[in-house]
């Protein structure tokens, strides 16, 4: 995380200075600060301020993780009274497919375009390979973006549409041709190069707008939900072969998605958001195993959340009764447990000396084909989902209405940090 500075008493929006997010324009300091009262000196000449900035630039860049390819600090984005960025901190690793994961609305789309230039933040910073360029148009900064509606030229073809960019920084002749060449034999449309872009199906058109991206040799790809307009089959498929190229390449890739599955597919490591604030940042299967929120734990797949209150070592009251949690410190504290669908066992008749065997009778089911999803409901009215996958084609699974027993097993129970916005409201 990056200091924060403040230099100049009473300085505002119209002031030469405030705070650190200070941009060198040939006129004047323009600042991006939003907390102008946090000013502590008073009058100082543009000459001393400029060696001020130099030295806090300077004690930052020493202190900076070559490892990080991008670095967000203390980021806030207002749109009128809506708060669209609450304060974001996130790194990413150099080589990294990362995911920015929430629902509408979280963010993650806002959070992209100020990485990308196309939106400025109202305070915070933005580093990308050691360089602060919060302070930069999109066309100075050596990053790219494959949007969702893919933005090509209708009245160009494919090769003219990914040689606009090298022809806009003054790219020509052979080394054009080669780059451009190259750009699509990587993502395998060369017999495209003379096609309009209504000629071209949905998963070719992807594929432009990602030969276009990458033909500028960016230090970072942005990707906005780039396969959310194809169908289902097409989408997979794609996933597939962007993480390929992305190995392939080895560049920093950044992906929004609001999909759960497609996050779980491409990532290396996610970010998950909600309201403008990131939840939890992990390793996929870290963040799916062990979610740190219920909020988490719901959106980032299914889960069945149980309220209890801790009632000894390893050992929570839950309306299900008695369940034995891995964890569990000897207190009287409230604690709310997840257990993911899949981790549920299913049995006829129960297993002998196994801990947290709850009845249950199957009140609907539904077949996906690769699997059963079972709605369940206990003695006491709670109600479970559990999952089971279709492994013998002579056995259909549980009926509607059988009378069954869970397992729920201990080191599958995760216990939840309680909601930071309840804690804020008091709700």
């Amino acid at each position: 995380m990056f200091p924060t500075f403040a230099i100049l008493k009473g300085c505002g929006q119209g002031s030469p200075v405030a705070g650190l997010g200070l941009e060198l324009v040939p006129r004047v300091w323009r600042t991006t600060a939003i907390f102008p009262e946090t000013c502590i000196l008073s009058s100082i000449g543009l000459s001393a301020l400029s060696t001020v900035i130099a030295g806090v630039i300077s004690s930052i860049s020493t202190v900076r993780d070559p490892d990080w390819d991008v670095e967000v600090a203390g980021l806030y984005k207002r749109f009128g009274d809506f708060v669209a960025l609450n304060g974001i901190e996130l790194n990413i690793r150099r080589g990294e497919f990362f995911g920015l994961l929430g629902p509408s609305g979280c963010g993650k789309t806002t959070l992209l375009r100020i990485l990308a230039g196309l939106e400025m933040a109202d305070a915070g910073e933005v580093v990308i390979r050691g360089r602060p360029v919060g302070h930069l148009p999109a066309h100075k900064r050596n990053v790219n973006t494959v949007f969702q509606s893919y933005a090509l030229f209708p009245f160009m073809t494919v090769e003219d549409n990914i040689a606009f960019g090298l022809r806009m920084r003054g790219v020509r002749g052979e080394a054009l041709r080669k780059r451009v060449a190259a750009a699509m034999e990587l993502v395998e449309i060369a017999a495209l190069a003379k096609r309009k872009p209504h000629e071209l199906s949905g998963g070719q058109q992807q594929r432009v707008a990602l030969a276009r991206a990458l033909v500028n040799e960016p230090e970072v790809l942005l990707l906005d939900e780039p396969l959310s307009a194809l169908d289902a089959k097409l989408r997979k498929q794609l996933q597939v072969q962007l993480c390929e190229l992305q190995r392939r390449l080895g560049m920093t890739f950044i992906f929004v998605t609001h999909d759960q599955e497609e996050a779980l597919v491409t990532s290396d490591r996610v970010a998950v958001m909600r309201a403008g604030r990131i939840e939890q940042v992990g390793l996929i299967d870290e963040v799916y195993e062990r979610p740190a929120t219920a909020f988490v734990a719901d959106f980032l797949g299914a889960s069945n959340l149980i309220e209890g209150i801790a009632c000894g070592t390893d050992c929570v009251d839950t309306p299900l009764g008695k369940l034995k949690v891995l964890g569990i410190p000897a207190s009287s504290e409230p604690v709310q447990l997840a257990i993911r669908p899949e981790k549920i066992q299913l049995s006829r008749s129960g297993w002998d000396l196994l801990p947290n065997q709850v009845p249950v009778r199957v009140e609907n089911l539904i077949y996906t084909g690769a699997e059963n999803q079972y709605l369940l409901r206990t003695n006491q009215g709670q109600q479970l989902k559990a999952t089971a996958l279709n492994t013998d084609i002579e056995d259909a699974g549980f009926e509607i209405g059988a009378a069954l027993v869970a397992h729920l097993p201990p080191k599958s129970l995760i216990r939840l940090r309680p909601d930071p916005r309840q804690e804020e409201t008091g709700c």
